[in-house]
């Protein structure tokens, strides 16, 4: 449905139920400190379209079709119902750590975010060893540098937290050739390179997995297009997935969860825990971590939380109008 309008529903059955929130978060997060999302209810329930702010209008109509997809659609044949999930550290000073991983319950896995802009090497050392020392030797350490290190500076960070025992390296440079160089540098050290951007935001979502640049690919449901086209990226890679999340609300972390439930193969805990970032969601009986996982289920929202948490008229408006267009985008493919 995302290449094509034929079962693109009119735009009134999306602006009929559509609502815009600003959840705030319990800490800053790629710069921001309240996450924004439009939700709709569809023939399956509600959905969410919500890209970055950044994003344009023909990036962020692939996440529309997505939410089109899981309003409207059957889901797919699932083969689990609780999803293993990793906790998500920002780029927070050592002192932070525990308080923050405390809200994923049982977790036995940490995606730390380093190369933050502004701070160091030293920075993420500092952090990755608290998390280690949170962990204790048996849990698992990821990092996602989101693509911010050129290859040297990836090699030379890669080598500064190796002794932590790392899992693997999501994303630490932008390019696939860089990837690639990447990968075949610290290849002896037996620590896999992983891929985000380098699938959601390519042209060309299988280049990574032909160039030999990864080991893993890390997906997300909205970015993709839905859960049977990330599912199609997966199957065609033949490499292995963790399933993640865009900071989405309970319904966003829903459609991942049942990519992630839809999977033949899951080898790895997924990224699906991140409603423990926020300080508010849009149901009274949220998506959240218990013994480490989540559930795969819908998501009904809350009216009253939908009014407590709506954006402003403006807000609201500048999301409706990006509906719009996004709409009038995936008519036109």
């Amino acid at each position: 449905m995302g290449q094509t309008g034929a079962m693109l529903p009119p735009l009134t059955d999306l602006t009929r139920s559509a609502r815009v929130v600003a959840l705030p978060l319990r800490q800053a997060f790629r710069g921001i400190t309240s996450r924004e999302a439009l939700l709709f209810e569809g023939p399956q329930g509600w959905s969410e379209f919500s890209p970055f702010i950044e994003y344009g209008d023909s990036e962020a109509a692939t996440w529309l079709a997505a939410s089109i997809d899981f309003a409207w659609n059957d889901a797919p044949e699932l083969v689990r119902s609780r999803i293993q999930v990793n906790a998500t550290l920002p780029a927070v000073a050592p002192g932070a750590v525990r308080g923050i991983l405390d809200a994923f319950p049982g977790s036995r896995t940490v995606k730390v975010k380093v190369a933050e802009v502004g701070q160091s090497l030293d920075d993420d050392v500092a952090r990755v060893a608290a998390v280690r020392e949170y962990l204790g030797d048996e849990g698992r350490i990821r990092l996602d540098a989101n693509g911010r290190w050129n290859v040297d500076e990836a090699e030379h960070a890669i080598h500064a937290m190796a002794g932590y025992d790392l899992e693997y390296i999501e994303q630490p440079c932008a390019s696939v050739d860089e990837l690639a160089d990447i990968r075949r540098r610290v290849k002896y050290m037996g620590i896999p390179i992983a891929a985000d951007e380098s699938v959601r935001k390519a042209e060309d979502p299988l280049e990574v997995a032909r160039a030999g640049a990864a080991d893993l690919l890390v997906i997300k449901a909205q970015p993709l297009g839905g859960i049977r086209a990330a599912g199609e990226i997966v199957a065609a890679s033949g490499l292995p997935a963790v399933v993640s999340s865009a900071l989405d609300t309970s319904v966003g972390i829903s459609m991942g969860a049942f990519l992630a439930a839809s999977l033949p193969l899951l080898d790895y805990d997924c990224g699906l825990g991140t409603t423990a970032l926020l300080a508010a969601d849009v149901s009274s009986d949220p998506i959240r971590v218990t013994d480490g996982a989540i559930d795969v289920r819908r998501v009904d929202v809350d009216a009253a939380l939908l009014d407590r948490w709506a954006t402003s008229p403006d807000r609201a408006a500048w999301w409706l109008a990006r509906l719009e267009r996004c709409h009038a985008e995936l008519s036109g493919r």
